[in-house]
């Protein structure tokens, strides 16, 4: 069943609940961002550009970082703002937050055109230098947002993954939103990855040094055409349904409800966000309801909101009621991109076992109700095969390419980690 108040859709997989058992049942929430023609009027950006300029990036890395930089910034608009920073154990405000005036871009892309590597990575301090540049002069209408590229381990300054990620999330809650890039084989996706959905922004891996331009240039273009800010969407349901987000998206659980962020979203962009309810024991015939709520910084997405309900129902009924096939796909595809990333860290840990276990358990989780259907067996069919390929030692850039493609998986983007449009 669903339930359509463009720009939100909202799909069951089942409406009937059995009411001496706790039923499982999922629900796919499809987010429509409005469309707007390229080349009119937008909100103007704030972005810093933070640069690894480590040992490991010597060379063709740090040469082509800086061209793509120079290339982002030769998009911005004199009522832009931008910073870059550079750092290796050592931090340098290479272009203190300023307006993006033809002055200032020259002058940045002479300073970019001296920036060689050296030495080891303190990833943090770079990194907060570049927020605290952005943070500095918010544009309170605008998209505030700093870009972290590196090629390596962070080994100086704050190192734990989860400290790191609890200060995107704070920083996020100030208004400054962080996007990552990862280059290479030795850099940390897990960091890399919680940093980006923690602070609100996107994660990317660049398979190798030649596809830096394309990836920062992509993500600069999706800042400039940011149609709704910060936006959020909340499902409420009776305080005896359990409710879990199956994506990456930061959220909060509450009784009997679920707030979940989807940060910015660009012109045309869909975002599909999975989740799986819970259910008490009830009567036969009664009625749960529930209601989603669609809400933005800027009330471009005000009144979009859809209402939902359960039935509890006896044994024959829910056997006989048909599934929503749309909203198994999207919810198979999730758990299988939730499985590859743990039977990354797994395989990489030597225990090539319980890595290819972990996807073969999900294929015969996806089999139990995926019938005839051609898309869900054509997931079970990868799972499998990459069961194999897990069971064995792996080169690294084939688990970090793996874990990527997951990650953009879990937050409903696209091969190459870049947005979804509406009809794509």
């Amino acid at each position: 069943m669903t339930h359509t108040n463009a720009p939100l859709t909202v799909s069951q997989d089942r409406r009937l609940i059995r009411p001496r058992w706790h039923s499982k049942r999922f629900v796919v929430v499809t987010v429509t961002a409005p469309e707007v023609h390229r080349g009119g009027s937008r909100a103007p950006v704030n972005l810093a550009f933070v640069l690894d300029r480590s040992g490991s990036m010597n060379g063709q890395k740090i040469r082509l970082a800086a061209q793509a930089v120079e290339e982002a910034i030769g998009q911005l608009r004199s009522d832009d703002r931008f910073a870059v920073v550079i750092y290796d154990d050592e931090v340098e405000t290479l272009i203190p937050g300023t307006l993006a005036t033809s002055a200032a871009r020259a002058a940045a892309i002479e300073r970019l055109r001296t920036v060689a590597a050296r030495n080891m990575t303190n990833l943090s301090g770079g990194w907060l230098a570049g927020c605290e540049q952005v943070a500095g002069a918010l544009i309170e209408e605008g998209v505030n947002r700093c870009l972290l590229l590196t090629d390596g381990l962070a080994n100086q300054g704050i190192t734990d993954r989860d400290a790191l990620a609890h200060h995107a999330g704070e920083l996020r809650a100030r208004g400054v939103s962080t996007s990552t890039f990862g280059v290479g084989d030795d850099f940390d996706e897990v960091l890399l990855q919680s940093m980006a959905t923690a602070g609100g922004g996107h994660f990317y891996f660049i398979e190798s040094a030649a596809q830096i331009r394309d990836h920062i240039a992509s993500e600069v273009g999706e800042a400039l055409e940011v149609v709704a800010r910060s936006v959020s969407l909340e499902l409420t349901l009776p305080e005896s349904v359990r409710l879990e987000s199956l994506g990456a998206f930061p959220a909060k659980v509450g009784v009997g409800r679920i707030a979940i962020e989807l940060g910015d979203l660009v012109s045309g962009q869909q975002v599909e966000v999975p989740l799986r309810l819970s259910f008490g024991f009830g009567e036969v015939g009664d009625l749960l309801p529930g209601s989603v709520i669609l809400s933005d910084r800027d009330g471009m997405l005000d009144g979009s909101a859809a209402r939902l309900s359960w039935e509890y129902a006896d044994d024959r009924a829910n056997d006989a009621q048909p599934r929503e096939r749309a909203v198994d796909r999207t919810v198979a595809a999730i758990f299988a991109a939730r499985a590859r990333q743990r039977a990354v860290e797994l395989n990489r840990r030597g225990d090539y076992a319980a890595a290819s276990g972990e996807l073969k358990a999900t294929a015969r989780k996806i089999r139990g109700y995926a019938g005839h259907d051609p898309e869900l067996g054509a997931i079970i069919d990868g799972l499998l095969q990459e069961a194999e390929m897990f069971g064995q030692v792996m080169f690294e850039r084939e688990r970090k390419m793996r874990y990527a493609t997951s990650a953009y998986q879990m937050r409903s983007r696209d091969v190459m980690g870049q947005a979804k449009r509406g009809g794509h």
